[in-house]
């Protein structure tokens, strides 16, 4: 089990530098492109959004039970992703968020198997 919340640990936090990075360092005009939801808000809470995934990456490479609370506050941030997305009327762009959420919830649970 412990192997297996190492791999999920490193998998979302990879993901989540990535992600988190281009919101912290792109312009609108380049995040665009793969986000539109950046026109309708403000681009000071898009770079706070990237900061708390670059936080929840770190934090997945901490021991577990840090871990697990990071992979709890990224879950949290994908149910707002899939809120946002529901409110815009992209239905059919919340399949990465739903595996992003079971991801971490997984995650989570693991980290809870070695308190």
């Amino acid at each position: 089990m412990l192997i297996a919340y190492w791999v999920l640990a490193v998998l979302l936090a990879v993901f989540y530098a990535y992600s988190g990075g281009k919101k912290v360092t792109q312009s609108q005009d380049q995040l665009r492109p793969m986000m539109g939801w950046v026109d309708q808000i403000p681009m000071r809470l898009v770079r706070v959004i990237g900061a708390l995934e670059l936080l929840g990456a770190a934090g997945l490479l901490l021991p577990p039970y840090l871990g697990m609370a990071a992979a709890v506050g990224l879950t949290l941030l994908q149910v707002g992703a899939i809120i946002t997305h529901l409110r815009r009327g992209e239905a059919r762009l919340i399949g990465l968020n739903i595996g992003l959420v079971l991801l971490s919830v997984v995650t989570a649970w693991l980290a809870t198997t070695w308190l």
